[in-house]
């Protein structure tokens, strides 16, 4: 699992001017010559920051992110090239397209609204969870293979059933090896871990990868920890989907959904 002894590695390597290579840390849960998007979705978050505050725009708040996954993320280097859709000063709408060998593999988008002091009226998120520190360890791993799965940190809330767990995720490598990165791209590197926490079927039988994930917030996360509060549907006909309640140690902070296409798994 994971070394607690020294420096933490990264899961990314910064190799030039929005150009990174991927470490064995960030391995797939499906196939081993391709990326976890789990981390990748952080990255991106990161590059989008990166990339806002080289240009001077607004301090805004990231509140939607929308990731879609175009095909095979594999283990090689790539490109994250960041440009401003829709500028303004109060909403803002920032757009990521993630290259490999020439082909776009992931295109995200990110709603950037002002911050504006709303505690007075704030109200109607879930019950906070069980905080992770009162939770014991649970090997992911046992579950799925993986240099990202590998490197977590795991704590269930009660005991995971079919199609229906709340985990606490915590990171074992930084994300960028030898640079600072924001709580919200911490966090982001964790959520699509909520599709393999509570499977509903083996995935040595069958397959059920996500082609997007989307993650609304009503307030910015902090912390080391991501919670994940999660329910997977299967419909009949090769569709199903991820929805996820998404904590930080404070409580809740928004919601995720995955989309997910499911079949057999042929050998």
């Amino acid at each position: 699992m994971v070394d607690t002894v020294g420096v933490r590695s990264g899961y990314f390597e910064r190799t030039g001017e929005g150009r990174y290579k991927p470490t064995a840390h960030v391995g797939g849960a499906w196939r081993a010559d391709e990326q976890h998007f789990s981390p990748l979705g952080g990255l991106i978050v990161h590059a989008i920051e990166q990339a806002r505050a080289a240009e001077g725009r607004p301090e805004l708040l990231m509140s939607r992110i929308s990731f879609d996954i175009l095909g095979k993320i594999a283990l090689e280097e790539f490109d994250v090239h960041v440009e401003t859709v829709r500028p303004g000063k109060t909403i803002e709408l920032t757009e990521a397209t993630v290259v490999i060998g020439g082909r776009a593999v992931v295109r995200a988008r990110a709603w950037l609204l002002a911050a504006v002091d709303t505690d007075v009226v704030a109200g109607g998120a879930p019950d906070a969870l069980i905080p992770p520190e009162r939770l014991e360890p649970w090997p992911m791993d046992s579950v799925w293979s993986g240099g990202f799965i590998e490197s977590l940190h795991t704590r269930v809330v009660g005991r995971p059933q079919p199609g229906r767990t709340t985990a606490w995720v915590s990171a074992g490598h930084d994300l960028v090896a030898g640079e600072e990165v924001s709580s919200l791209a911490s966090f982001v590197a964790l959520i699509d871990t909520a599709n393999g926490i509570a499977v509903r079927q083996e995935p040595t039988k069958w397959m059920f990868p996500n082609v997007d994930l989307t993650i609304h917030l009503h307030r910015q996360p902090g912390g080391d920890w991501t919670g994940l509060d999660t329910k997977v549907t299967f419909g009949s006909d090769g569709q199903g989907l991820t929805s996820t309640d998404l904590h930080d140690v404070s409580g809740p902070v928004g919601h995720a959904e995955q989309i997910l296409t499911v079949r057999p798994l042929t050998t």
